[in-house]
């Protein structure tokens, strides 16, 4: 008997569409950030960089003392010539978040995961406040993303806006959600691109949930955007491939979502890192 082989899986396992169409798959984020050893300006080498060095120090005693919570490093006593070592040294790493409440704040996650940059700005946009901070996420940004927010969605209403059918259980679901929640508590996702929303239901949840003042950006593989809505815990999580489109859109009840936040295994492997760093350049 002569015996025939096919194909378990991939191209040609399976038949062909009677109408000849071919099954497509969104492209998947191709791009990964990795560490690598910062670089640093020559002209930097000659500096008096003794206040630079005292500030990595310190910061390296915080990141092997975590979770110990030490107040933020000051980098406003910083010369220009160190301020510049200390930011070149850092860099930019994968989470950037902008708080826009009374006072503006921009947050930096540094290329040392669990290291953040914290900088308060006035009304000008000039820089008032700029610090370093260990940690999951910064101690301001779990604090105020919510204050003065609702504690519950409101959902009174006579009439439904027209092509709004799916909207109003999410929001039953939100609530019971919220009211549960304590701080610390595990997240609890509604996964939207899994169920059948119109865009003015989701239009609606929008409208029904308002708007917060943090935004969040992490950029560990494609881009996943993160907002705070006008309603306690609750953030709505966007992830985007390479080509800037959607893949995956979410409502998260939780204090901050995971995707934002350091793990304690990266904080320590933060530790090992700075402690070469230091040997390489003070």
């Amino acid at each position: 008997m002569t015996s025939i082989s096919l194909p378990i899986f991939g191209q040609g396992s399976q038949p062909a569409e009677a109408d000849g169409a071919a099954l497509e798959y969104l492209q998947m984020p191709q791009e990964m950030t990795t560490y690598s050893m910062p670089q640093i300006s020559t002209d930097l080498n000659g500096l008096d960089l003794a206040q630079a060095k005292n500030v990595l120090q310190q910061l390296q005693q915080n990141l092997a003392a975590f979770p110990s919570i030490f107040a933020p490093i000051k980098l406003t006593q910083l010369d220009a010539g160190n301020r510049r070592f200390v930011d070149e040294l850092l860099g930019e790493g994968e989470v950037s978040v902008i708080c826009s409440g009374a006072q503006s704040t921009r947050i930096q996650e540094s290329v040392l995961a669990g290291v953040w940059r914290l900088q308060k700005l006035n009304a000008g946009r000039q820089i008032v406040d700029d610090a370093l901070e260990v940690g999951i996420i910064p101690q301001q940004l779990s604090l105020s993303a919510f204050n003065g927010t609702a504690t519950q969605i409101d959902t009174r209403w006579t009439e439904l806006p027209p092509g709004v059918m799916n909207a109003p259980p999410l929001l039953a679901e939100l609530n019971a959600k919220i009211a549960d929640y304590r701080p610390g508590g595990e997240a609890h996702t509604i996964n939207l691109s899994l169920l059948p929303q119109t865009e003015q239901d989701l239009a609606f949840l929008a409208q029904r949930l308002g708007d917060g003042t943090v935004t969040i950006l992490s950029r560990g593989y494609g881009n996943c955007r993160i907002t705070a809505t006008g309603t306690r815990y609750v953030w709505w999580v966007q992830y985007f491939n390479s080509e800037d489109t959607l893949i995956l859109n979410t409502l998260e009840v939780s204090d901050v979502p995971s995707v934002a936040c350091a793990s304690p295994e990266d904080i320590a492997d933060s530790c090992e890192r700075l402690e070469e760093i230091l040997k390489v350049y003070l």
